[in-house]
């Protein structure tokens, strides 16, 4: 009776014991089962993304400014080389240096990561080997040096924009990255598999700028010459299409080796003389003025507001139309004075100045034009001779583009279009009007008065033999401090032809 009794409580002992296994598998199996699969994968299986290519940066004729290439960045696991001095070798001729070849030689390094990335091609038979690990990454080769590499800027080598067009269009260029599952075994080590899933990288979006690559090419080739000639501080060139609005051509150059941005875009500078056509436009738009009318300019010296004007081209009396041939800064402050504070300000407003242009350029700079309310009894004046205010050269070449295309400021282009890893147009410029700013009477009314400049003005070296050219010089004066310094100067000059 006794030994039943035992039989049975073991055999219920047993039967529990399996019903708690079966409904733990249970348990494990049904409601865990998505949890432990996936500390499995996490544990047997490795992902590691592929940098996707950045899209290429074309100039208007489709030469590439900026592509990517594949390169390799070479991890090694030192006690998994089975044969180091194959290793060295390889390695050597690849171009690594005898520093690092030492490293590898090292037992007590586990781990050497190499400096800088190589072509595949170059370390085929080091990539064969045991212990050698390979990382992908993407390297952006530049075709555009000088002006363009300033607008376009620089990439690093995990892909990402970090100025310059690169930047601004870095969410269309940069791509989406691909995928790659690894097998780990016991120790860690990582083995590609056939059996598990990858996803290809998707290269970025291709643009194309409005830049000509000649004319570029000329451009900084002209400004590179001419601050060496002049041992200046540096320049600016920028070649606009003003019915169109493009960018055909931007040079910037600076001494300080720091200044790697488009300074036409980010630096403005007090643009002197250039600013006084537009205050002729102001005076003719309104009837205060006539091209042919004449006023005094007191033979080269003028005081108003306790302050002396003078000349460089003394005369008594002057037309407007001489006024802007030979840049009278007397005779331009005398009729600046028929408009209000409000009218000349709201005129250089108009033209766009003190506004950033909207170009995909990062850290524009708008310039500065105050606010009359701002201004000191000596600002009209000024700002008449173009001081006071601040423009940059962009700025200046579309304001100078409403002149010559009829009256129209346009936004400018500097993206042509952007077309997608398929090849479609996702993005194309379109011509686009900010305001009308002159009638197409008054435009060429002021290309005339241009015309004169070089015709026989101030401006005659850039008369051309074969294509008729307006423009409008300009100088202003150093300053350093809240001071003007002796023998500084900024020099400009736009011309239309």
């Amino acid at each position: 009776m006794l030994r039943d009794r035992r039989t049975a409580v073991v055999q219920l002992a047993l039967g529990v014991f399996a019903v708690a296994i079966v409904a733990k598998a249970a348990k494990v199996q049904l409601w865990e089962g998505a949890r432990w699969k996936a500390q499995a994968v996490r544990q047997h299986i490795a992902e590691s993304s592929i940098p996707a290519p950045r899209g290429l940066i074309l100039d208007a004729s489709g030469t590439p400014l900026a592509e990517s290439r594949e390169r390799l960045q070479i991890a090694i696991a030192t006690p998994e080389i089975r044969d180091p001095k194959r290793l060295a070798r390889d390695l050597k001729r690849a171009g690594v240096d005898a520093a690092w070849l030492a490293r590898l030689a090292d037992p007590k390094r586990k781990w050497v990561q190499l400096p800088g990335s190589f072509v595949r091609s170059d370390i085929e038979d080091v990539l064969a080997m045991r212990g050698v690990n390979a990382t992908p990454v993407g390297e952006r080769v530049y075709a555009a040096s000088g002006g363009v590499q300033r607008i376009i800027g620089h990439a690093n080598p995990q892909g990402e924009g970090l100025d310059g067009i690169e930047l601004t269009l870095d969410s269309l260029l940069r791509g989406t990255k691909g995928k790659v599952s690894l097998v780990k075994d016991v120790r860690g080590r990582r083995f590609e598999s056939p059996d598990e899933l990858s996803e290809e990288p998707l290269p970025g979006h291709t643009v194309t700028l409005t830049i000509n690559g000649a004319l570029q090419e000329i451009s900084d080739r002209a400004l590179g010459n001419a601050v060496t000639q002049m041992n200046a501080d540096g320049g600016d060139i920028v070649v606009l299409d003003p019915n169109s609005g493009e960018i055909r051509a931007m040079a910037s150059r600076r001494r300080d080796p720091r200044s790697t941005a488009a300074t036409a875009i980010i630096e403005p500078y007090q643009p002197g003389s250039t600013l006084k056509p537009f205050t002729a436009a102001a005076l003719l738009a309104r009837g205060k003025a006539r091209v042919d009318e004449v006023i005094e300019t007191y033979n080269g010296e003028y005081k108003t507001f306790g302050r002396t004007i003078h000349d460089v081209h003394t005369a008594a009396r002057l037309s407007l139309a001489d006024v802007i041939r030979f840049s009278s800064n007397i005779g331009i402050v005398r009729f600046a004075e028929r408009l209000t504070p409000r009218e000349q300000y709201e005129s250089l407003r108009d033209f766009g100045f003190g506004t950033p242009t909207g170009i995909p350029y990062p850290l524009e700079s708008g310039g500065v034009l105050r606010e009359p309310r701002y201004w000191s009894p000596q600002s009209p004046a000024s700002i008449a001779m173009g001081y006071e205010i601040s423009v940059t050269p962009l700025q200046l070449a579309l304001a100078y583009g409403a002149i010559a295309n009829g009256g129209e400021l346009l936004e400018p282009s500097l993206v042509k279009e952007v077309r997608d890893l398929d090849g479609k147009v996702v993005y194309a410029a379109q011509r686009r009007v900010v305001r009308r700013v002159l009638t197409p009477d008054g435009a060429k009314q002021i290309r005339q008065l241009l015309t004169g400049v070089v015709d026989s003005g101030t401006g005659k070296d850039a008369q051309l033999a074969t294509i008729d050219v307006g423009g409008k010089s300009g100088t202003v004066r150093g300053m350093a401090h809240g001071r003007y310094v002796a023998g500084s100067y900024t020099a400009s000059f736009v011309g239309l032809f």
